[in-house]
This record gives structure tokens, sequence and C-alpha cells, in this order.
């Protein structure tokens, strides 16, 4: 269902701008409505209810509110407003719009009582793990992520690495993922709005994605119930959900084992490398709980002369110091 934004102001070229780029870029997240006078202000709220209003200090003088469950201030420090009224937020105008309603969707999700999503839409989720790092683990959920994009198809990379290699791939500067922890954590507000307004879009594969936790206890303190709440919170927003995982085989890994629909398990040549996979595979039952959801991705051109599982991607090693052009390469291999 999607959020009703209303906006009020008589500032009619902004207004329209304003209106233009929320109908190119959040049709999928708001339906906007505008207002340019206070007598269409009254006439709209005595009509229907809206989630989110974004007025004029002079307008909201005069407005009944009780049918806004968020009424924010539009102001700016360029202009001359009446005082906001007490207890109503104030969202500044004229800057990057995306940053706005980041702002704007961050508090709507803390306004909203925890309730889990009502959508039936659960996007393919797959795992990506190994028992040993350093094998190309993150470089092969990417290359898969931007695959999926490449076909059409909308597609979410979560990282859960204790360190995260987000940065190493894309730029963009965003809310970090750690609000999202902390939401979890208190049980209040809306994750999955949360979600929405911090998730970004990689312009050149198309890959969504979360900014870097703030700091190394944010994610550590996770347990899988969080885990669990995080996933099932990101899975309605999204087509393909990818989730590149510490190659610790922990509570948390074991659930995201459970949720998912594919596990790509991702290995090199390298004699530690078949060692640890060797010892997942004999000295764990998980393995035997997850092996037909199992793919094993050979990366860097290595030879598995005896497969732990049927399905196996075989991925070339690529001579590059540029990471993402690995994973872009790679990303028409992997299937």
């Amino acid at each position: 269902m999607k959020t009703q934004l209303l906006i009020a102001t008589g500032d009619t070229d902004y207004a329209e701008h304003l209106s233009n780029v929320l109908s190119e870029y959040y049709s999928d997240v708001i339906d906007v409505s505008l207002c340019r006078a206070t007598e269409d202000l009254q006439e709209r709220l005595a009509a229907r209810k809206y989630d989110i209003a974004l007025l004029e200090a002079d307008m909201i003088e005069e407005s009944a509110l009780q049918s806004v469950r968020l009424p924010l201030v539009l102001w700016s420090e360029n202009e001359f407003t009446s005082e906001a009224p007490e207890g109503i937020k104030k969202i500044r105008k004229y800057r990057r719009i995306s940053s706005m309603i980041g702002d704007v969707l961050e508090l709507y999700a803390k306004s909203l009582k925890n309730r889990s999503s009502t959508s039936s839409k659960r996007a393919w989720i797959t795992a990506v793990w190994s028992p040993m790092g350093g094998v190309g683990k993150t470089t092969a959920a990417l290359a898969y992520a931007e695959k999926k994009a490449a076909e059409g198809k909308q597609a979410l990379y979560l990282d859960l690495q204790p360190f995260s290699s987000v940065g190493a791939y894309f730029s963009g500067r965003g809310r970090s993922i750690s609000a999202v922890f902390e939401m979890i954590e208190i049980e209040e507000g809306s994750v999955e709005m949360l979600i929405r307004s911090i998730k970004q879009q990689d312009n050149g594969s198309g890959v969504s994605y979360f900014c870097c936790p703030e700091n190394y206890d944010d994610i550590n303190i996770l347990t899988p119930e969080s885990v669990a709440t995080l996933i099932d919170a990101c899975a309605p927003l999204t087509e393909d959900l990818i989730v590149d995982m510490s190659c610790i085989c922990d509570g948390r890994t074991r659930k995201v084992f459970e949720l998912a629909d594919r596990i790509l398990l991702v290995t090199d040549a390298s004699r530690t490398a078949q060692i640890k996979l060797s010892q997942f595979s004999a000295q764990h039952n998980i393995f035997q709980n997850i092996r037909e959801k199992t793919t094993l991705v050979a990366n860097r051109g290595a030879i598995i002369s005896e497969p732990l599982v049927d399905d196996v991607i075989n991925l070339p090693l690529v001579q590059s110091s540029d990471a993402i052009a690995v994973y872009k390469t790679l990303s028409g291999i992997i299937m």
C-alpha cells in the first residue's frame, strides 16, 4: 500500500517540481496530492485522511490536522514563515529531494506502530556464504545481483558481514543501516517503511543496497530473530534479495539458510578453502539440511573434482585490480 502524501504550499513552482520528482522516482512508495491554498486544504482534509502532510506554517494555523497521521512543516531560511505549532517537526525545503524524502519517510516510519507488512509480495531470497574468507564471496553476490538487475528485475543487496564491503563497490552517501538495526531492537516503528526510506540504488548497475553500519557492534549484536525480522521487512520491497553473510556459521547464518530459497556456496582452488569446505560438509548436519537448495560456486577457475552438489557454477579468474570491474565481468557468467 502506498503512503498518502499531501503537499500544501503556495510556492507553485517548487510544489510542481517536488511532485514531478516524487511521481517519477517514488511512485511505488508515495501517492502525491498537491494543495496551493488554505481553502483547498480545508476541503481536502475534511474529505479524506493522509499519512503525511508537508505544509507551510501559515497554512497549519487554520487547518484541522486530525486527518493527518504525520503533519510536517515545510520551511526555508530564505523565506519568512509563521512559527510552526508546538510538537510539529520541520522539514527544510530547497535541497536534494532524495535527502528530504528520506527524512520524511524515516519520521513516518518511527511514528508507526510496529507492524508486519500486509503485502503478499515476497522476494526470491539468495544467501551467499563460504566457510572461508577471501574466496570471492562478495564478488559472487554482487555479480548475481547485477545479473538480476540486468534482467530487468528489482535486486536488493543486503550485506550482513561484520565489516561491510558496500563502500568498496557503491558510492552512495545515505543513511546508515544502523537506524534499521536500532528500530528492530527497540521493537518500535515500521521497519519496512524505514527500509524504504534509506535504501539506495546504484546508477551503474541498478542494484539497490544499504549504506554501511556506523560501527562494528551495530551488526554484531543482531540476534537470529533480528535477522529474520530484517529479511522479512526487505522481502516485500524487491523481487530478488541477495544476502551476503559472514563466514561464521552461527545462529544468524543458520537463520538465513532457513529463510533462503537458494544458497550460493562459494569456494576457490586454494587448499585451505577446499579443506574448510570439506569440514563444513562432513562435520555439520546443516549442510545436509540445505544441500538440495545449494549451488556450489567454484571461483577463480577452481576445478572441483568431486563437487558436493549437482549444481555447480564455474567462474573464471578475472585479472583486474578493480573490484567493480571484476564483479561486472562475472555478472555475465553467473546463473
